[in-house]
């Protein structure tokens, strides 16, 4: 607890006490009332001070002018009529009661969001001239510095490894419990920690472009994008609110005055005290407060699970989503290519072909060259290369002579696509294998060819059957890969629907004719920039966090720390859950308002019952609310039926 809450509860402890003890005492009269106005005042002031600059500031209609008026009302009553003052008292302390169990439950629910403030470190080791660490505040540490971090330590900038090799725990920002391996060439994030090695970064962010940065940032403006629940509450909140102040007024003049006028007793107090009990049962603060309070323990659940969800619209939107649209690189393929497969030629074993490849594409920077250097691994040279030579749009040639075998035996080899090896008159035919292939001919002789595909997401399959297991209907996937490459990805996920060849306005294009095809809410999960206009236009855009371009993650309402598309089912999941769990309470706690102020109104209920009508469906509504922030694995019914 903090001092303010504490504060607040030892106010209503000493209440108690001083209630206990002034009902066992001998007081009566005035002398008792001015005994209990003690215990009500130590309890109420703060609610009675926001009731009268509420007046001041000519916006009255607010839970504590309820409060205000049901207890001096019913203060007023015991002193003229009954001379029981304690249940006049305990109303107010039911109500601060419910005050700091909300206060409990949001200070909770704000764990998971106010501990990711530990995941900035407030210094950085730049290495100085002497290669020595020095601490220096993370604020004013400029891109492309050299910063050192120890084994234990959190990473405090975005940066590149230069030196070392360590384990990473990525658990903070992407919820993923398995540490990620770290070495020269990764990319580190702010806020991800250090485990075993000694690293060196080069840093490629400021302090306040820092991935730790960015996501305290999206949280902290979550909620300024309101869902149609809370603003349906707000709304419902201004006008619920002076509706049953004037009828509390209505119900205490009108009865006794038509009695009054009809000859019999007008039981003027008899009729206060049930609009007393009606105003305190038509408290609104149950409503107030565990709406926003379940939107906001959803978002605080979802970012410990790696989910950032950029306000409480887009949970709505999630949980009434109809059909999903992926980009495909880096969205549900790894964006890296590698070596799949290699069909060597009769008379060649595939080591020799690996390493024709390899030793001819020495020198090139084609994603496909890099592909067939990384799968040659660290394995000796056999060849030097000269008369290197690239053929745009085609391949390399070049001559590759012998280290070992037969030294100084030199060959003409040409590698690259089947256009370069036809033209040639090396090779005939073409091949039926998708994806790209790179050939190779040594002195004329063709050896075969290397299947350089991009690699499918180890959670894109298990991400998509989910998606389907929780009632998406449709699934689609955009790209600007050939045709070929994006049968292969989407015949490997049972994807039915894709496009292939597109630029970006060709992307949007799709995506609208999507969109008004479609029954529900669209999503679209991409990860690049010429991906940020559809991002954008989607009913809510999900962007690939850890690999995702700056501009992609701006333009998204969902952040994917981990970039798994499998957390998208998970994030819809979420949502469903969130969203059940605001109707349940908006039923529930307008069910049990309106059937107890209508006891009240016609004098079956006391004040007893109006405090359980308050501050009982309050704290009842609060822990269901608070179901929110535990989240799991997604939330998936057969059928769509969250509409809202």
């Amino acid at each position: 607890m903090n001092r303010e809450q504490k504060l607040r509860l030892f106010r209503i402890c000493l209440a108690i006490l001083l209630i206990a003890g002034i009902f066992y005492s001998s007081a009566s009269g005035g002398l008792l009332l001015f005994l209990y106005l003690i215990p009500y005042l130590l309890i109420g002031y703060d609610v009675l001070k926001r009731a009268l600059l509420g007046i001041l500031n000519r916006e009255p209609f607010d839970e504590c002018l309820l409060m205000s008026i049901a207890t001096i009302g019913a203060l007023a009553i015991a002193f003229l009529k009954t001379g029981e003052y304690t249940e006049a008292v305990a109303v107010m302390i039911f109500y601060q009661t419910g005050e700091l169990f909300e206060d409990w439950a949001v200070a909770k629910s704000r764990k998971n969001i106010t501990s990711l403030m530990d995941l900035r470190p407030e210094t950085a080791g730049v290495l100085n001239e002497n290669g020595e660490p020095e601490a220096v505040p993370a604020q004013k540490v400029p891109v492309g510095s050299l910063i050192a971090v120890k084994p234990g330590e959190r990473i405090p900038l975005d940066g590149i490894v230069i030196e070392g090799h360590s384990g990473i725990n990525t658990a903070a920002l992407t919820g993923e419990s398995l540490p990620r391996d770290a070495k020269p060439g990764t990319l580190v994030h702010s806020g991800t920690i250090n485990l075993s090695g000694y690293l060196k970064i080069r840093t490629t962010k400021s302090f306040d472009d820092s991935a730790a940065s960015q996501i305290l940032e999206l949280i902290e403006t979550a909620g300024l994008r309101k869902s149609r629940s809370e603003r349906f509450v707000t709304r419902f909140a201004r006008i619920y609110t002076p509706l049953v102040v004037y009828a509390a007024l209505a119900l205490a003049l009108l009865p006794p005055l038509i009695l009054t006028a009809l000859g019999q007793s007008g039981n003027w107090n008899e009729w206060c005290y049930r609009a007393l009990t009606f105003l305190v049962i038509s408290c609104p603060c149950a409503l107030v407060i565990s709406i926003p309070l379940s939107f906001f323990a959803g978002i605080g659940g979802a970012s410990r699970q790696g989910i950032l969800i950029k306000g409480t619209a887009f949970m709505e939107v999630m949980a009434n989503t109809d059909a999903v649209v992926f980009d495909k690189t880096g969205t549900l393929t790894t964006g890296s290519f590698e070596v799949t497969d290699l069909h060597s030629a009769a008379g060649t074993d595939k080591e020799e072909l690996l390493s024709v490849l390899a030793h001819a594409e020495r020198c090139s920077d084609h994603p496909a060259a890099r592909a067939v250097k990384k799968a040659f691994g660290e394995r000796a040279l056999r060849y030097e290369t000269s008369d290197y030579r690239e053929i745009p749009g085609r391949g390399v040639q070049c001559r590759l002579k012998e280290l070992s075998g037969s030294p100084g035996k030199e060959f003409a080899v040409l590698a690259g696509n089947q256009e370069l090896l036809q033209e040639r008159g090396i090779l005939s035919g073409g091949t039926a294998v998708s994806g790209t292939l790179v050939h190779a001919a040594l002195d004329g002789r063709y050896l075969g060819y290397a299947v350089i595909s991009d690699s499918l997401k180890s959670g894109a399959s298990r991400g998509l059957s989910a998606l389907r297991n929780c009632g998406i209907s449709r699934i689609a996937m955009l790209t600007g890969d050939t045709e070929d490459a994006a049968r292969d990805i989407a015949a490997k996920l049972n994807i039915k629907e894709f496009y292939a060849g597109l630029l970006p306005e060709d992307k949007l294009k799709f995506l609208e004719k999507i969109i008004s095809e479609s029954k529900g809410k669209v999503l679209f999960a991409g990860d690049g920039i010429n991906d940020a206009p559809v991002l954008a236009r989607a009913d809510a855009g999900i962007a690939m966090g850890g690999l995702g371009t700056d501009i992609a993650v701006s333009a998204a309402d969902v952040v994917l720390m981990d970039d798994d598309p499998g957390k998208i089912a998970e994030a819809i999941g979420i949502s469903r859950k969130c969203l059940r769990i605001v109707r349940e309470n908006i039923w529930f706690i307008i069910g049990i308002k309106a059937g107890c102020l209508l006891m009240g109104a016609l004098g079956l209920a006391g004040m007893w019952l109006a405090v359980f009508a308050d501050v009982g469906v309050m704290i009842l509504a609060v822990m269901n609310a608070m179901r929110c922030l535990f989240t799991g694995r997604a939330d998936s019914p057969k059928k769509n039926q969250e509409q809202g």
